[in-house]
């Protein structure tokens, strides 16, 4: 996000459960509410993700409050990995506004951002194809230009684990 003139990286954080009651509940901390609903309703529709049953729940760390479109992205891949039980490539940040039709917008300030996560160690970065375009891209980072919110998630989100049976000792 960008505070003023600065940019800020921050940690999106999402759970999605089984509702118990008749109405999913959707709950939303540091980020704007309706923007949740958004980015759920996209991740339903044009994704396929049944979340129509499930609680969600969203959450920044650090008690930052976020309210600019940039942060779509981290929003729904936050959802879909804790929906898949998968997780994101720690290594990654991703930057971009969700339209209804599930495509990615270019966020303000690209240059900016992208900096600020190659300073803070981070080895990719999942950006709009649609303005795309870094002035002077840093070596330190990969730029994975993305479409859809479908090629970010598939981008994004590592394969889990496969649980190992139990051994057995005699």
């Amino acid at each position: 996000t960008i505070e003023g003139s600065r940019p800020l990286l921050a940690e999106i954080q999402a759970l999605t459960t089984y509702t118990s009651f008749g109405y999913p509940r959707r709950t939303a901390n540091g980020v704007d509410f309706n923007r949740l609903l958004l980015v759920t309703a996209v991740l339903t529709q044009r994704l396929g993700l049944r979340l129509g049953n499930q609680d969600i729940m969203v959450n920044v760390t650090g008690g930052l409050k976020i309210s600019e479109p940039a942060a779509d992205l981290g929003i729904a891949l936050a959802i879909a990995s804790s929906f898949r039980d998968s997780i994101v490539d720690p290594g990654m940040v991703a930057i971009g506004e969700v339209g209804l039709s599930g495509e990615l917008r270019a966020a303000s300030q690209l240059d900016r951002r992208v900096a600020e996560a190659a300073r803070l160690g981070f080895a990719r970065c999942l950006v709009p194809k649609i303005g795309a375009e870094v002035s002077h891209p840093s070596k330190d980072i990969e730029l994975l230009p993305v479409s859809t919110v479908r090629e970010a998630i598939s981008s994004a989100l590592l394969k889990p684990k496969r649980k190992e049976p139990p051994t057995q000792t005699h």
